[in-house]
This record gives C-alpha cells, structure tokens and sequence, in this order.
C-alpha cells in the first residue's frame, strides 16, 4: 500500500509469529480490504494507521485513517462487498467488526477475532 502512496504507520502489539494459519489469514484480508477502501474512497497521501493487538484470549484489528467527509458513511459501492465480506471473514471465527466515522474524524475499522479455547 505504501508504494501506492498511502502513509500507513504499523503497530503490532504482541501478535506471535506462530499465530494460527487460517485465523492470520483473515487478520490480513481485514487489512487489506481496509486499506483499499482507504484509497478507492480517500485517495492516496491519506495518512492510515493498522493496529494489531494479542490478547490472552483474541487478536484486536484496528484500522483508522485522516479521510475528509468522514463524519457521515461513505456510500455503498454497488460493484463491491468489501464492508459485508470483512463482517462475514469475522463471523467466520466467531468474531465481529464494526465500520464507521472515527472520534475526532477519519474512518475507523474496528475487528475482535477470538483465539484459541475462546473461539
């Protein structure tokens, strides 16, 4: 995403590198999508920051960018399914998503994937 010029700052906060294949799978499709509707609905030079946190019992995926006109949703895009496939890949692992203006403005996506026993 960078070299297609959005500003993404990473923060990991005790994710393992031996997380469950499937489950880091779904983390970097949430990701991903929430980048890309970054730039299809931002444009590139939107600084984004994706934060992803371990917890004993799940993995917390947070992605907010400095979008402007983000205090109202932003329109549905007949030809994509993105908000409705992250909600589903959450679903997937008992998890569950949220979508909306950010405090303070921007874009917030918000997701809780349960890990081992607690899913």
């Amino acid at each position: 995403m960078r070299t297609s010029g959005l500003p993404v700052r990473f923060v990991r906060d005790g994710i393992p590198e031996g997380l469950d294949p499937t489950l880091g799978l779904a983390v970097y499709r949430i990701v991903q999508e929430s980048l890309t509707n970054t730039l299809k609905h931002c444009g590139p030079a939107t600084p984004t920051e994706v934060r992803l946190r371990q917890h004993p019992d799940r993995v917390e995926i947070e992605v907010v960018d400095a979008g402007p006109g983000s205090a109202r949703p932003r329109p549905a895009d007949p030809s994509g399914h993105g908000l409705t496939g992250m909600r589903e890949r959450a679903s997937l692992f008992a998890g569950r998503l949220t979508a909306g203006p950010a405090p303070g403005g921007g874009w917030r996506v918000h997701a809780v994937l349960p890990t081992g026993e607690a899913r």
